[in-house]
């Protein structure tokens, strides 16, 4: 007889540090109002108040969640990124009432924020996938880490799309439109695309790089002397099979990787290191299932650096 070993327990970011995004403001929605429709190529078109849409009962969904960062300079790193556990349901409970047509290829996600954004008036944010893969991977959260979702989150009710860049989970959600083509708009077609390594043409912001950031130390922190516990967390769209940390440009040594665990989590890792006195620059670089590395430099995920200082130097 074999022992299961226990997955490990997802860490959730507490809701004062998970990062706000927004392009066009956090609008003022008045719940007693706001409903969602799902329309378009659809044999059956659903409006749903909040009450219906809580009728349907909540399923819990914890994953990483990591913001692109400005689509005017995609290849530099924002560090943003947070864990979440999300309550809600999942689009296709929605789909499966309405009941898609045949020439449906592509759903749109569309929130309540309008505003002017690059020099154009009149917009609202809209987001766009396939499909197959929005039934499969789109969630419709209402609640965060336990609690209903904050104004700047995107209450009362958003799409969260797991191993997605955060661009794609539309906040303020109003309208679900099912149609024949993608989306024309700013932030479809013209924003929120970039060439990939080894392409030749541009495709949307979706899946999520291979990356990995340095919890502890802090970048500046002063520490003491000895062993010092580094530690972080990796993400991808598959698992971390491997991470490496560098002190002062040394070579990569190998930390200690968490399993992954049940859902789209990240991934803890930690390693103990002995430092002397003086600065230190530590660097962390992951690996994931399918080969992907973090890049050195020249790109939005490459490898994260801080700067320590260790105490018991000669004084600067």
């Amino acid at each position: 007889m074999t022992s299961q070993v226990p997955l490990p327990e997802p860490d959730f970011t507490p809701l004062d540090d998970v990062f706000v995004r927004k392009h066009l403001g956090v609008p003022d929605v008045d719940v007693a109002d706001w409903t969602l429709t799902v329309e378009g190529l659809v044999e059956h078109p659903l409006r749903l108040d909040m009450a219906a849409v809580l009728a349907l009962g909540a399923k819990r969904l914890p994953a990483f969640h990591e913001c692109f960062g400005s689509p005017f300079a995609p290849d530099v790193p924002t560090r943003a990124v947070a864990q979440v556990e999300w309550a809600g349901v999942p689009l296709a409970v929605l789909l499966d009432r309405a009941v898609p047509r045949a020439a449906a290829r592509h759903v749109w996600f569309e929130g309540a924020d309008t505003g002017s954004f690059h020099g154009e008036d009149g917009l609202t944010y809209m987001k766009d996938l396939p499909l197959d893969v929005a039934r499969r991977d789109v969630f419709l959260a209402h609640r965060m880490n336990g609690e209903p979702l904050r104004a700047e989150h995107g209450y009362p009710l958003r799409a969260v799309v797991p191993r997605m860049f955060g661009t794609n989970s539309v906040k303020w959600l109003t309208r679900i439109v099912l149609a024949d083509r993608r989306a024309d708009n700013m932030f479809t077609t013209r924003f929120y695309n970039r060439v990939l390594p080894g392409d030749t043409e541009a495709t949307p912001v979706r899946e999520v790089d291979v990356s990995s950031k340095l919890f502890a130390p802090r970048d500046g922190a002063r520490v003491a002397a000895g062993g010092v516990d580094l530690s972080g967390r990796a993400w991808s769209t598959t698992e971390i099979v491997a991470v490496g940390i560098s002190v002062d440009g040394g070579p990569w040594e190998s930390a200690a990787v968490d399993a992954p665990g049940a859902g789209p989590t990240w991934q803890r890792f930690a390693l103990t290191r002995e430092l002397a006195p003086g600065p230190h620059r530590i660097r962390c670089r992951a690996t994931d299932r399918a080969g992907r590395v973090q890049p050195l430099e020249g790109a939005r995920n490459a490898v994260h650096e801080v700067a320590v200082e260790v105490a018991g130097g000669a004084p600067g």
